[in-house]
Parts: C-alpha cells; sequence; structure tokens
C-alpha cells in the first residue's frame, strides 16, 4: 500500500469508527502490517494510506532496518509482536512524561523530540473483535500514543513548537519542489 505524506489533507481529519469487524477489516489490518514491515516502520494508521477509519497497527519489536536500533546491532531478530487496533481509545496517561525522538512515515525524513506521558492505557477490538485493553509503558506507550494521534488528525509535529513546525513545513515544501523539479 501507498504511504500518504504530508501535505495530503487525510492526514489532518478525525477519522470514523468501524462499525463492524468483518473479512475486509481484517484484510485491511494484516495489509497495514505488511506495509508498516517493508516501510520499515514501527505503527501504522490508517489514514496514512488514505483511509479514513479508526484503526492502527503496531510492532516495537526490534527489527533490522529500523533507524531506532541501527546504534544497537540487532544480533538476532526478535519474534515480530503486532497488535491490531479496532477503535482504539486511551482510558488512562500517567502524570509522568519523558521526551523522546519521534519520526513518522507521512513525513519522511524529518525527527523531532516529542514530549509525551510515560505510559497509558489504552482499550481497542481486536482483530477478532474482542474487547482488549493494554497498560503500555515507553516506547510502546508512546508509538500507541502516536498512531491515536494519527486518527485524531494531529501529528507528532503538532506537539511542537510553532518555530519548531514552521521549520519543518518549509522544509517539507522545499523538498517537494526539488522533488517536483526532478519528475
Amino acid at each position: 500500500m501507498k504511504i500518504i505524506t504530508l501535505p495530503d489533507p487525510i492526514l489532518k481529519k478525525k477519522c470514523t469508527p468501524v462499525k463492524e469487524v468483518n473479512d475486509e477489516t481484517k484484510k485491511l489490518l494484516d495489509d497495514m502490517l505488511k506495509t508498516m514491515y517493508e516501510a520499515p516502520g514501527i505503527g501504522l494508521a490508517a489514514p496514512q494510506i488514505g483511509i479514513s477509519k479508526r484503526l492502527i497497527v503496531l510492532d516495537v519489536s526490534p527489527r533490522k532496518g529500523l533507524k531506532r536500533y541501527q546504534e544497537e546491532e540487532v544480533k538476532e531478530e526478535i519474534k515480530p509482536n503486532p497488535i491490531q487496533m479496532i477503535n482504539p481509545e486511551i482510558t488512562f496517561i500517567s502524570q509522568d512524561k519523558n521526551t523522546d525522538e519521534e519520526g513518522c512515515l507521512s513525513i519522511p525524513g524529518i525527527m523531532a523530540n516529542v514530549t509525551r506521558p510515560s505510559s497509558c492505557k489504552v482499550k481497542y477490538l481486536d482483530k477478532n473483535g474482542e474487547s482488549k485493553e493494554i497498560h503500555a509503558n515507553g516506547l510502546l506507550a508512546r508509538c500507541i500514543q502516536h498512531e491515536l494521534d494519527h486518527i485524531n488528525g494531529i501529528l507528532f509535529i503538532d506537539h511542537l513548537s510553532k518555530t519548531k513546525k514552521d521549520i519543518i513545513l518549509r522544509k517539507i515544501k522545499k523538498q517537494q519542489k526539488e522533488k517536483e523539479q526532478t519528475t
């Protein structure tokens, strides 16, 4: 699947809930996972592939090819641990916060420090339509919050100061102009 990038307006829209978990939903979740792994990334939300539905997939297990794990060599592949969420909803966020570098498949080449709650609880439906809840910490909590932001029309750069965000948006426009001139 093609990953949508800024400035596509779908990235700024709040997504609609999934009314029924059916074969189409299950296939879409599987296709999203494949797309996320191929990118490579640790999370992907439906609007990032042009679909305005409340669906996210994630897998924060260390894998070769991920920028996050290049400094620490991934000596052996850890078994994938994919999570597929339908209509996820955060039910708790910690008062404790941490700051870490984030990037986004829809904003390629841009990284910035973002402060988020260090843990959260999220309830959702799994691929079988069963209600689940996860209490997440660290990278998983950050990834869940980042992907939930996507389905609410919020990008990680929206958490930055106006100045930093403006610099990034100008850089993206410049990259797009350069890309258009070469095509």
